[in-house]
């Protein structure tokens, strides 16, 4: 399996044994990673109550992440 984001951040939470039922799922992505719930969960394969916080949790912390990062902008086109 390739390493992507979504692989490096199940290795964070120490839960890469989920990381290709994740992408085989559609989970490919953070930004579709924040949608997780339980149903998703069930579905991906992960049952260990404990791996089911550590992932609700994590994603809440994206979720927090995005709330309280500043927009970041910038043009190509050269400023006067």
């Amino acid at each position: 399996m390739c390493t992507n984001i979504v692989y490096e951040w199940l290795k964070t939470l120490q839960l890469p044994q989920y990381a290709e039922s994740f992408v085989d799922n559609g989970y490919d992505d953070l930004e579709v990673c924040k949608q997780i719930g339980d149903p998703d969960l069930d579905a991906i394969g992960v049952a260990v109550p404990h791996h089911r916080r550590r992932i609700h949790e994590a994603v809440r912390r994206l979720k927090e992440a995005d709330e309280t990062a500043t927009g970041l902008y910038f043009t190509l086109e050269p400023q006067p």
